[in-house]
């Protein structure tokens, strides 16, 4: 069995990687870092006897499914973890970092997912799993695009679960609240309230997000507060919810 794990040099991809690895799953490991994902599949090979593959490869750009695919043409799992965030006014947002951020956190997720799943519906077994956010069930002012990205990512994930449904194929959509990985130095979020408050544990949120995929669970909110959050977003002005978000991460 082999799994791909993308974003896998640091938080919760390489968190995704030991749970797989300890399973006795084949890994294939995709990040920007070759020095970081070498150590790391040096590392994963040794304690858990597993056959660990790397790929260096910044997802950010328009080909990079293409250049995934091309070097690993299936996979039993795969868990599209790569993903990235900027804090600040859209308009005062460099061009370049949107898109690039678009392309990372929508289309290379998009594509990746297309090019495996019919290899895994026709051996009727395969699993995905994509991390998405609760900032997927509201919009997020300052951190505009990364919102509704991860809006996105929810109802991709969700709609094509659905599809799917009798095939043997599952989609797990895992939507955690603000963790504890390196994403907020990335989005140069550090100094907004909700990286103040206490983030959730890397470790504890991936262990969350495996099992529902283990399951087949179509989604998964770790933690009872992030539940607790989301059903009440249901019946908060949204007026409340635009306020309340912008408050989180302006600065």
């Amino acid at each position: 069995m082999k799994a791909i794990v993308t974003g896998a040099s640091g938080g919760l991809g390489l968190e995704f990687a030991k749970l797989l690895a300890a399973d006795g799953v084949d890994l294939v490991l995709v990040a920007r870092s070759r020095d970081k994902l070498d150590a790391i599949a040096r590392d994963l090979g040794a304690t858990y006897h597993c056959n660990v593959e790397t790929i260096v490869q910044d997802l950010g750009v328009f080909d990079a499914a293409s250049r995934i695919v091309e070097r690993v043409p299936s996979c039993d799992i795969l868990v599209n973890n790569a993903g990235f965030a900027s804090n600040g006014r859209f308009d005062e947002l460099p061009p370049g970092r949107v898109r690039e951020e678009v392309l990372l956190d929508v289309v290379t997720l998009t594509e990746l997912t297309r090019a495996y799943l019919p290899a895994m519906r026709a051996q009727r077994s395969g699993r995905v799993l994509n991390v998405a956010s609760t900032a997927g069930f509201l919009p997020g002012p300052f951190m505009a695009v990364y919102y509704a990205c991860k809006a996105y990512v929810v109802s991709f994930s969700q709609a094509i679960s659905e599809e799917l449904r009798g095939t043997g194929v599952t989609v797990t959509c895992l939507c955690p609240g603000a963790t504890h990985t390196g994403f907020a130095d990335r989005a140069n979020a550090q100094e907004s309230l909700l990286f103040r408050l206490p983030t959730a544990n890397a470790a504890q949120v991936a262990k969350a997000g495996y099992r529902a995929m283990m399951q087949g669970r179509d989604i998964v909110i770790p933690g009872m507060t992030n539940k607790a959050l989301t059903l009440s977003m249901k019946f908060s002005p949204r007026r409340m919810l635009l306020w309340t978000t912008r408050k989180l991460h302006e600065h």
